[in-house]
Order: structure tokens, then sequence, then C-alpha cells
């Protein structure tokens, strides 16, 4: 069985370079502003652990390696992408956010996906270098991230246009055994904590961006990498703590300062006219992934709701119960979107089974477009205390202690003490360190919603659909029904076959 412990992946944390930069300094993995996000993928290992939790944690591996994580896993049927949304749908439940390791598995099966096809229309040879990888990965049960944002620089120029050419991550020098890379990645959710940085093209590309067009995987304290990093953890509890702050966030800014990475792990080099798809199929893995997140986030939120509205004495006002409505059902309906998603799912030449794009598309966009009114309606609920309750210290100081516990009392029969812990919570969520990145992550997680717009309108077929009104319209006499068919990415690869 290739399942590893919490301990065993905090002791290969504590065995790695200390390449990970924090205030100006190097700091090793070990070091406490790092915990939250630790805490959160040792919950990944533990659970996976738990008998009760296995059906959904541990799947059996394609390659033969055994049992393994199910964030190791290549999808392989409906029943996989419906057990890996649930699964992340508990586990965000269950650490009250983003569960972190969802990169880096959706960054595998991407490359499962278009490694192949590169083979077969190219005859290149990245398929078989990358189950070599894909073997290591499972039977280790290591952790990944995917470092696939560029800096960009100017937006409105390709690659190969920017003055400073390493605005866009790229091959600077090509080896017998390896190539050598340069540039920098952006938004790199736990990569200061993982055991693998996977590395993705951001974009399409031309043929003048062949040094662009370059997908790997490297150790996450390999030579000439910088992880510096911006963590985002609680406030330090003294008397009420809770699970919730037991958990947090770290994003990387991630430097390729002349790296070398081997032959054996590199999944593209050049291949321009694939960078565009490997960059779609990562998000739209990633977008999939969000139609379990999302809607935990949004059950997070509407539970931090109920309860003070019961704890205000106002849950069954017509207005309160609306808005609670609301929220759950954008966490519904996004689900569904992911359920469709994978009912419609369509089995790619090796075997990764892909999910429609469109519910895929359509489920991440409600999510994001509705999560700031889901916070809005949090705090129109809470009211302003959450972000003005005085400090728990004075909570329990002896001359002010008694007096606060006595003026946040709420309806006759709940406990004071549960009144307290109820707003610490929501000043977590609503004002506190994390409630700013986990908003935005709400909009840009996963891709921005300008791409989820491009993505829809590109892929849904607007003529067939212009047909309804044409024939209503008696423009066109022959109705013809529109059911739209499957889509996902498995159409664009026709663009990529020889002579085309």
């Amino acid at each position: 069985m290739a399942l590893v412990s919490g301990k065993d992946y905090m002791e290969r944390l504590a065995k790695m370079k200390p390449n990970v930069y924090l205030n100006g300094r190097a700091i090793d993995r070990t070091d406490e502003r790092l915990r939250g996000g630790i805490n959160i993928i040792k919950e990944t290992f533990e659970l996976a652990a738990r008998p009760e939790w296995q059906e959904l944690c541990v799947v059996e591996s394609h390659l033969g390696v055994g049992k393994i994580n199910r964030f190791c896993h290549i999808h392989q049927s409906k029943e996989d992408l419906l057990q890996k949304q649930k699964m992340t749908r508990l586990l965000c439940q269950r650490v009250g956010g983003c569960i972190q390791r969802c990169m880096g598995i959706d960054a595998l099966n991407a490359l499962s996906v278009v490694t192949k096809e590169m083979d077969d229309i190219l005859g290149t040879v990245y398929h078989q270098r990358f189950l070599d990888y894909l073997k290591y990965f499972q039977s280790n049960d290591l952790v990944g991230c995917c470092a696939q944002t560029d800096v960009k620089g100017d937006r409105g120029k390709r690659p190969h246009q920017q003055t400073d050419p390493d605005l866009y991550l790229r091959i600077v020098e090509e080896r017998e055994d390896g190539i050598v890379v340069r540039g920098a990645k952006a938004h790199n959710t736990a990569a200061p904590y993982v055991d693998e940085i996977i590395v993705l093209p951001t974009r399409a590309m031309t043929p003048q961006d062949g040094a662009y067009a370059v997908a790997f995987a490297i150790p996450a304290d390999w030579p000439g990498v910088k992880l510096v990093i911006r963590p985002a953890h609680p406030r330090k509890r003294v008397h009420l703590e809770a699970p919730i702050f037991q958990f947090g966030d770290a994003e990387s800014f991630t430097i390729f300062d002349d790296v070398f990475v081997p032959k054996e792990r590199v999944f593209m080099k050049g291949e321009h006219m694939f960078a565009g798809f490997l960059a779609l199929m990562f998000a739209h893995f990633h977008r999939h992934s969000y139609t379990g997140c999302k809607p935990a986030i949004s059950d997070i939120i509407a539970s931090a709701a109920a309860l003070v509205t019961e704890y205000n004495g106002i849950e069954k006002l017509p207005h309160v119960q609306e808005k609670i409505s609301h929220i759950i059902g954008t966490a519904e309906l996004v689900y569904a979107a992911g359920i469709a998603s994978a009912e419609y799912s369509e089995k790619f030449a090796s075997g990764t089974q892909v999910p429609d794009e469109i519910f895929t598309n359509v489920g991440r966009r409600h999510a994001g477009q509705n999560v700031y009114h889901e916070y809005e309606i949090l705090a129109d609920l809470a009211g302003g205390l959450c972000a003005t309750l005085p400090f728990e210290e004075d909570f329990f100081s002896e001359e002010n202690g008694s007096l606060l516990h006595k003026y946040i009392q709420r309806v006759a029969g709940v406990a004071v003490e549960d009144v307290h812990r109820c707003y610490r919570l929501l000043e977590h969520m609503i004002v506190g360190d994390m409630a700013g990145v986990m908003q935005v992550a709400g909009i840009h997680g996963g891709g921005s919603p300008h791409m989820e717009t491009v993505t829809m309108m590109q892929r849904y077929p607007m003529a067939d659909l212009k047909k309804i009104a044409k024939y209503l319209a008696g423009i066109d006499t022959n109705f013809v029904c529109f059911h739209r068919e499957t889509v996902t990415p498995k159409k664009l690869l026709e663009k990529y076959k020889p002579g085309r």
C-alpha cells in the first residue's frame, strides 16, 4: 500500500533544503508560520488512514502500485471524478477552506492526457516518461503544487515580444541530459510545504514562443528554485482553541534562477502547438475540483450564518431565511454542475477520464460570481461585532472579563462561551488574515472569470443554438432539436493532427 502517515510527511519536510524566503530571510519548513498550511496537508494523510474515510480518500492505482491516496490518482472513470469531487467538498468543510492538494493532482491529470496526445500526433516520447514519474509520485504518496501562472510583464504582448524575455518562464539552454530554465511563476499555493513543483505553460504559444512551451516537475527544494512566500494564518488562540484556528495557507512567488531539469522530468520541450492545450487541460481539471471545494466554502458560510442568527434569535425571520437559502442554492448548483460534468465526461487515449467542459466552467463561474455576495450576507447577518470584538485576552482579564461576557449574551439557553466562540469564528472568516485570501481565491483561483467566459463562448455550439430562434422567427422552417453534446477538449485535438 503506497500510503504514508502525516508524521512521515512532516519528517520529509524537515529534511528539505531551506529555499523558502520570508521577510528577506531563508527559513526551513519547520517554521511555525508555515504550520497552518502544513496542518491542512497533514489532514489528507491522516484521514486516508481512517477506515470511515477510505472509500473517499483511497483508491487502487491503475499503474499497479496498489492502494494510493486519491490525491495521487489519475481519474479512470466517471465514478473517480464523482468521488474526487465529494472528497474535496468534505475535506474542505473539515479544514474550513481550501484543501490545497488539488493543484498537484489536477496538473498530473492534465499531463496524463496531453503527453499521450503529443506522442500519438508528434511522435515524441513524453508519455512513458510521465508514467515513470507518476509511479514514483504514487509510490511515495507525494504532494505536488502546480506552478502555471507566469508573471507575464506587458499583458498586451506575447512571451517572445517582452522587453525582458524572462517574464515568462523559458528554456535558456538545452543539454543532452536535460534543460535549463529561467523565469518566475506566481500564485503557487502550498509551494513551501509540498514535495514537488509541477510546472505547466500558462497560455497558448506561437512558433516564435517555442522556448516558453515547457512542462516539467522538480523537487520543491531543487537547486536554483527560490520560494518567496506570503503566509496567512489565524490569530493565535490562548483560551478558545478550536479546529479552524489550526489551519492556514501560504502562497509562493516562485523564482527559477537558471534551474537544471533532468531529461526524465521534462514533459514538454518546445512543442508550442500543445502549450495552450496543456494550459487549458489543467484549468479544466482544476475547475472541476472547484465544483467540490467552492460548495464547501458556501457550506461553511451558510453554517456560520445559520448559527449566528440562531444565537441572535432571528433565524426564523423571512429575510434571514431568504439570504441563507441563497448561499445554500449557490453551493448545490455549483456541486450539481460538477456532477453533470462527471456524468458527461469522456475518456481520452491515455485512459484518463476528462470532465465535460461547459458544465465545469458554468459551475466555476457561478461560484465566482457569488462569492462576495455570500460574504456580504454573512457580514449582514452577523452584525458589526465580528469586526469590533475586543481581543480574547480581555474576555479573561480580572477587571473586564466578567463584564464582557455579560454583555455579549444573546438568546436564553445559549452559553455565553458558545456565543464568544461563534463570534471568533466570524471574526476569522470575515476580517481575519485568511478572509481576504479566501475571497480573492474565490474569484481568481483556477483562472480569472474572463477565461471562463472565453472558454464557454469558444466551445459552446452557438450556430446550433441560433437555430431555435431562426425556427421560431420563421427564418428557417426546419425545426432541429437542440441538445448540446459532450464538450471536453477532445475536439480541439483535430487541429494538431499532421497536415493541419
